[in-house]
């Protein structure tokens, strides 16, 4: 596997080959990791995979034409090869007004942050499969479950690097670690699964295996025994897994892509109250250790850390140096690059701070509701705001948990849904979108 230096030696390579082609300009990325992954099931090693990749891409301009290629093959005759197919792909291209690479002057320049994202470690498969191992054995211990799917551990180190023919060339490293078990529960002729897992960037920062599976057994059990409840409008709160998808809607709706096709519920919503003062939602690009921390975006503009909705106010809009050109602002840094296409719009570590109150005075109150374990599906309407998902949790009476339902469907608008919503005080830097749990009054709750 390449180092950071070598990955930006090698976009820059081909970014000078396609302008050497005839490109007016160009940018190129290149990614490569290394992974294993272990996986058991009912304490027998099931699989040991190891995989190693790398692909570059690079996209190029002919004025206001453009063409994106990528490929495996980094040997100076494949990168030269490259270069030729894209420059004659983009002279047959229909002109787009926006298309170009982001403003030079808002490259980023100068040291970047320093974000520890490295361990540099590459563990002993030997380890990973004793993490599998205990994950499986203390899920299974957990009485009332009867199955597993499994229990898995993975390491990964990868690189990637960015480089312009603007004058932007940067390359980070970074490691990742993950641990998980799913299992299944049955009592009285049903069956139920959960799961639990953990992903952190630094091996010493993994939760222990044995809370990882003990909380995917207990989350099995705890389903078995689903009740019915009444349809109708009622208090609906998320639990930190669950809640988390709210925050994908809304940073779906604020994209400059979404805005500039004005195909966004929230399109004339910039700059007022869409939460209540009480909620503020922030992109954190440089978190330290950060699962989607970076310090420079896909087109080499800085990151910083963003409030995105700030004491309930929507700020602004995530654009890309595209969007940005079609509504005549500044782009924000938040392009994200894949090998391939075009930048698009993306956040980074996002998370939402934390009420005042606990969950369980969150819940107090509540006669009759739902609390949300799961959702399913993808009923959301980005440009209307309509919000109808399938759901699975535990209902609420008089204030507590009672018995577990599924097969139910929640429903309601997220510009209502968004001005109801009540944080609690748990907030957990676990995931890359981080929520406490909410709290929302008025959703329409149908059950099957």
């Amino acid at each position: 596997m390449q180092t950071p230096e070598q990955a930006r030696d090698l976009a820059h390579d081909l970014v000078s080959r396609a302008l050497a082609a005839g490109a007016s300009a160009a940018d190129a990325v290149f990614a490569c990791d290394a992974s294993t992954d272990v996986q058991i099931r009912l304490g027998a090693l099931e699989d040991v995979q190891r995989s190693e990749s790398a692909a570059i891409g690079l996209r190029v301009f002919d004025g206001k034409r453009s063409a994106s290629v990528s490929g495996a093959d980094v040997t100076a005759a494949g990168l030269a090869t490259l270069a030729e197919r894209a420059v004659a792909m983009a002279r047959l291209a229909p002109e787009d007004a926006y298309a170009g690479l982001a403003p030079a002057e808002l490259l980023a320049r100068g040291p970047l942050p320093a974000l520890d994202l490295d361990d540099e470690q590459d563990p002993d498969p030997a380890l990973l499969r004793d993490l599998a191992e205990r994950c499986e054995a203390a899920a299974r211990a957990v009485p009332g479950v009867t199955n597993s799917e499994g229990g898995s551990a993975g390491a990964v180190r990868s690189v990637m690097a960015l480089a312009t023919s603007h004058g932007f060339v940067g390359s980070y490293g970074g490691s990742r670690y993950g641990i998980g078990a799913s299992v299944l529960a049955g009592a009285e002729g049903a069956m139920e699964r959960d799961s639990a897992s953990h992903t952190v960037r630094f091996l010493s920062d993994l939760e222990s295996p044995e809370a990882i599976g003990r909380r995917a057994g207990e989350r099995a059990v705890a389903r078995l025994g689903a009740g019915k409840i009444s349809s109708g409008p009622m208090p609906v709160v998320f639990d930190r897994r669950a809640g988390g998808s709210l925050i994908g809607s809304l940073i779906g709706a604020i994209s400059g892509s979404a805005i500039a096709r004005k195909t966004s519920f929230l399109l004339d919503k910039r700059g007022k109250a869409i939460f209540d003062s009480a909620v503020t939602i922030l992109d954190d690009p440089h978190r330290v250790r950060g699962l989607r921390s970076r310090s420079f975006d896909g087109e080499g503009l800085p990151t910083r850390p963003w409030r995105v909705i700030d004491q309930g106010v929507l700020t602004g809009w995530m654009m890309d140096s595209a969007a940005a050109r079609q509504l005549g602002e500044a782009p924000t840094g938040h392009a994200a690059r894949g090998i391939s296409g075009a930048p698009a719009t993306g956040a980074s570590n996002l998370h939402m701070e934390a009420g005042h109150d606990s969950p369980e005075a969150l819940m107090a109150g509540i006669a009759t509701g739902i609390y949300v374990t799961e959702l399913i599906g993808m009923g959301v309407n980005g440009v209307t705001g309509d919000y109808s998902r399938g759901a699975s949790g535990f209902i609420i009476r008089d204030g507590q948990l009672a018995e577990p339902v599924s097969e139910i469907t929640i429903a309601g608008n997220l510009i209502d849904m968004f001005a109801a919503l009540v944080p609690a005080d748990d907030l957990e830097f676990r995931y890359a979108v981080n929520v406490p749990t909410l709290r929302i009054d008025g959703m329409v709750v149908a059950s099957s």
